[in-house]
């Protein structure tokens, strides 16, 4: 039945194909973009003075060994107000109330369909039992902590994760420390240690291709047997297929490597969006009449390079809600920039939002970086980069 759940899941998150398709999926997008506004974002201030143009345009724990965070009440995404989600970071020392949870275990970077359609399975549990909805995961990134030095492949940090995973009504994130112990134990440790005796987790969601412990030695049926055997329920899911084939964080950094946030989106089941604080730049786009916000990628899969028509969420504060807008990714090549950041222009906004969180969400590929032969040629392109992102996020 567990798998049968899945498939349909499945198949009610992945619609079917063409135009009427790309119009369904358009339209859980806002909704799900409409739905809940995520915690801890910055306080905002008022925006720097812009030029005025004829058309705008785009810029190039209470104890040390007990970390819980609450966050507050909000209308979650299936419609009724759920409780805070609370973070529990680690095992050994937990409230009563944190316990016997029915969990999703996994990395979920980028909370795909795939991640959404196992935490469905774990609230379909939960609900059977009477446990709350959980996610067990991981910080830093198990690929993180035993290669440092490799290129960045996240989709989403922590934080971002986390509020991607409290919009679908997670009521508790075990987001464990992930550093030398804990990689050490082995499969049967990690089952008896900390999902049994340590979160005293009722039932886990995981999904086929799941492996755990030391060496990554344990599979999700290891996993299913030690669970008979220490009285905690197992669900093995299958993976999520779509029209491209299985949907997983590597496909989606593939589709935005390649500059096809759309093809992203559609595995995601939302926008793919970098989120953060806006950083102090050299204010060249404010010379030049197009303020932008600027923000840093650090840590983060890079998507292709270039201009894109995107879609932005000030997370709180009086400019707090959704725009429209274009955005620079890369390296600014027409000021020779060193560092890969995210520039974003927003349609018909002023205000100051210097230290705000924004999210930026990446609608449509427009073109590559480029240098121009003079600033006015460069602005041109922008006028034209402007009306472009207009017209397409327009037709969403």
């Amino acid at each position: 039945m567990d798998a049968i759940r899945t498939a349909e899941y499945a198949r009610a998150l992945f619609s079917a194909h063409g135009d009427r398709a790309e119009a369904e999926a358009a339209q859980r997008m806002r909704e799900c973009e409409e739905a809940g506004r995520p915690d801890e974002a910055g306080g905002l201030e008022e925006d720097p003075p812009r030029r005025q143009r004829d058309a705008r345009a785009a810029p190039g724990l209470s104890r040390a060994h007990r970390a819980t965070r609450h966050h507050r009440l909000r209308p979650s995404a299936h419609g009724a107000t759920q409780r805070p989600m609370r973070i529990i970071r680690d095992y050994t020392y937990l409230d009563p109330a944190d316990r016997g949870a029915a969990v999703a275990i996994g990395n979920f970077d980028g909370v795909h369909l795939g991640h959404q359609a196992v935490i469905a399975q774990a609230r379909d549990a939960g609900q059977r039992i009477g446990a709350p909805t959980g996610v067990l995961t991981f910080e830093p990134h198990p690929r993180e902590y035993f290669a440092p030095d490799a290129p960045p492949f996240r989709l989403t940090g922590r934080e971002a994760r986390a509020h991607r995973l409290e919009k679908l009504g997670v009521e508790r994130l075990y987001e464990l420390n992930f550093n030398a112990a804990l990689s050490s134990l082995t499969p049967e440790a990690f089952a008896r240690d900390v999902i049994w005796a340590g979160l005293g987790l009722r039932h886990v969601i995981v999904g086929v291709n799941f492996c755990f412990g030391k060496g990554r030695a344990g599979n999700a049926a290891d996993l299913q047997r030690f669970g008979a055997e220490m009285g905690f329920g197992v669900t093995i899911a299958e993976l999520l297929t779509g029209e491209a084939g299985a949907v997983s964080s590597t496909a989606i950094r593939n589709a935005l490597s390649a500059g096809r946030p759309r093809e992203a989106a559609r595995m995601l089941g939302h926008w793919h969006r970098i989120d953060g604080p806006v950083v102090g730049g050299e204010q060249r786009g404010r010379k030049l009449g197009y303020p932008t916000a600027n923000m840093s990628i650090a840590g983060l899969h890079p998507p292709r390079f270039g201009v894109y028509a995107v879609l932005v969420e000030v997370l709180s504060g009086r400019h707090q809600g959704h725009y429209h807008g274009a955005a620079s990714l890369g390296m600014r090549p027409m000021f020779a920039g060193e560092f890969p950041n995210l520039e974003t222009y927003i349609f018909d906004f002023s205000g100051d939002l210097y230290g705000a969180d924004l999210s930026v969400g990446l609608v449509e590929y427009l073109r590559a970086e480029a240098t121009f032969d003079s600033l006015d040629a460069f602005i041109a392109q922008m006028d034209a980069d402007c009306a472009e992102a207009r017209t397409i996020l327009a037709a969403l």
